[in-house]
């Protein structure tokens, strides 16, 4: 249980530190211009990620099922993350 807890500290933690990477960089270069909107969608999508993982490795047993599974979830998170960014597949949620 103690296990468990650790980890989802990790989680937090974890996409903590990676939203505190475009915030420093926007504090260095015009470049990278964040909204207050942008946070909160990565933040989502990270925490979603880094949940749907925990979730993995909670309920699935099997370690073949749970590789496929972290696949599929890290597939889905960079696709997401490619189209809100780029607009890879040119949805309206598409950036630039």
């Amino acid at each position: 249980m103690v296990a468990q807890h650790k980890r989802l500290i990790g989680i937090l933690l974890a996409a903590a530190c990676l939203l505190l990477i475009p915030l420093i960089a926007m504090q260095f270069t015009p470049e990278v211009d964040w909204s207050a909107f942008d946070f909160l969608v990565m933040g989502i999508l990270l925490l979603g990620t880094g949940l749907s993982l925990e979730a993995v490795l909670r309920k699935v047993p099997k370690m073949s099922h749970r590789v496929m599974l972290f696949a599929v979830v890290l597939l889905a998170f960079f696709l997401i993350w490619a189209e809100l960014a780029v607009g890879v597949f040119g949805t309206p949620f598409a950036g630039s």
